[in-house]
């Protein structure tokens, strides 16, 4: 096991074959976290030996979404397929220790020698293990890490606990393909060693390549990482996440209008927890974290869970970043945000923001601030006009509200719609509801006093207008 002692040295090592993963965001936000709140290194290797599959636009993807998040490495990136020369290396070292070997096996003979221990219930051996090389045919040979026979191989895991396997289960696996091409086991044990990672926080989908890294480490007379294999995400309903759970990449997230902040706290809080603390903003984590608080249970994603933690950090926003952040999601939605309109939406940003879980909720929640007049009053909507003596009201209402001195704040509006109200000794109910109707019709708006303020005194005045009698 890796030094106490030694600096913390993490890595998040992603394979650029597509979006960052919600789960790999997860990976790597601990990573992170782990690495940030002792002082150590967090680094970043790009897993790109499937050069069939590696696109380089993944990549940017992976970096953009890293940053986004506020997640920053130490160094470049390290490209794994850069790395080979380094790979072939160990693998030749291996090669003259005698603990590889190299196996002439043709596909057909690999086979078949597969099927056969398959039938025999023994763990599979290729015929050239003990091989004398003398006998060597001229011909495509892949090397083959010659794994120990008896006994088991533990894995001392932080979050899982000792997990062993029985040596039985664990053939030798191929360390260079028959193209001299390196495997993904060994190349992870080279690049964590000559990394310098102390610690490997990554998904239990990977345990049972802990097991064979560890051999191949012990092989080299090299130490042995501090392994932490996280649980999984899973869907609500408990299965393997997958596209019909919703959103599954990092960018999704932020298309929909979630701050880095929320997603950073969400995200933190799947699977991980201190307490019943909900609320954990960037500096607080790093000093809370610890890889003794992950769960063994697989976490669930619940997305109503995460529009509740990014409301919070919505609603902590001052009025101009709301407005800098939320004011694209109207004009992706096609609505033009002129000077006046923008002039309301900022008298309207302190009722609009507690309003909104994701930054793209702005555009139903201000729908109102952008009606054209007259506004087109139907349905239910229409109804509180329909009733009689509402026009009326709002005849008398408009004229009250000429006085300049009301419109210096929501809450001098409100006490005025209240004060009208008793003036006209009749419920705040038959105000009220026609005023809201004449200036929102229908649409979602906050509080009356809000609306008022938010349009302006000669929005407000005109919109009822249109509909006193």
């Amino acid at each position: 096991m890796a030094d106490n002692h030694q600096p913390v040295v993490t890595r998040f090592a992603p394979s650029p074959t597509g979006y960052l993963h919600i789960g790999g965001a997860r990976t790597a936000l601990f990573n992170w976290l782990y690495a940030r709140g002792r002082g150590g290194k967090f680094l970043l290797r790009i897993e790109d030996t499937d050069r069939a599959r590696h696109n380089e636009a993944a990549v940017d993807a992976i970096l953009d979404g890293l940053k986004w998040l506020g997640l920053d490495w130490d160094g470049e990136p390290v490209s794994q397929f850069a790395r080979q020369d380094r790979h072939r290396e160990v693998a030749e070292q291996l090669l003259a220790q005698g603990k590889a070997y190299r196996c002439y096996l043709a596909p057909d003979e690999l086979a078949a020698a597969r099927d056969k221990a398959k039938a025999e219930g023994v763990r599979f051996e290729s015929p050239w293990r003990h091989a004398d090389p003398a006998t060597a045919p001229e011909a495509p040979f892949a090397v083959r890490f010659k794994a120990p026979r008896e006994g088991e191989t533990a894995v001392e895991d932080v979050v899982q606990g000792r997990v062993a396997f029985p040596n039985s289960a664990l053939d030798d696996l191929i360390i260079l393909r028959s193209d001299g091409a390196p495997t993904y086991n060994l190349a992870v044990v080279v690049d964590d060693h000559d990394m310098g990672v102390t610690h490997v926080i990554r998904g239990d989908d990977h345990l049972n390549n802990a097991a064979r890294q560890s051999q191949i480490y012990e092989a080299l007379g090299w130490p042995v990482p501090v392994f932490a294999h996280i649980p999984l995400i899973h869907g609500s309903d408990g299965a393997k996440l997958s596209k019909r759970h919703g959103a599954l990449g990092v960018e999704a997230y932020r298309e929909d209008g979630c701050l880095p902040e929320g997603l950073f706290n969400y995200l933190l809080r799947l699977g991980w927890a201190h307490g019943d603390e909900e609320i954990i903003p960037y500096e607080k984590a790093k000093q809370l974290f610890d890889l003794k608080g992950i769960n063994k249970a697989p976490a669930r994603l619940d997305l109503d869970k995460l529009k509740h933690v990014n409301a919070h950090y919505v609603a902590e926003l001052s009025d101009e970043d709301f407005l800098r952040w939320a004011t694209p999601f109207l004009e992706k939605a096609g609505v033009h945000v002129d000077e006046e309109h923008l002039a309301r939406l900022k008298r309207s940003a302190p009722f609009l923001k507690i309003r909104c879980a994701m930054l793209a909720d702005i555009v139903p929640a201000s729908e109102y601030l952008f009606l054209t007049r007259p506004l087109k009053i139907e349905g239910k909507a229409a109804k509180p006009l329909k009733k009689e003596g509402a026009r009326e009201i709002l005849s008398a209402l408009n004229q009250e509200l000429a006085d300049e001195t009301l419109w210096d704040s929501a809450a001098t509006l409100d006490d005025k719609l209240q004060a009208f109200a008793a003036s006209r000794n009749v419920s705040f109910g038959g105000v009220g509801p026609p005023a809201r109707a004449a200036l929102a019709a229908g649409r979602p708006s906050p509080g009356l006093g809000e609306v008022l303020y938010g349009l302006g005194q000669d929005e407000s005045r005109a919109r009822l207008a249109d509909q006193a009698g």
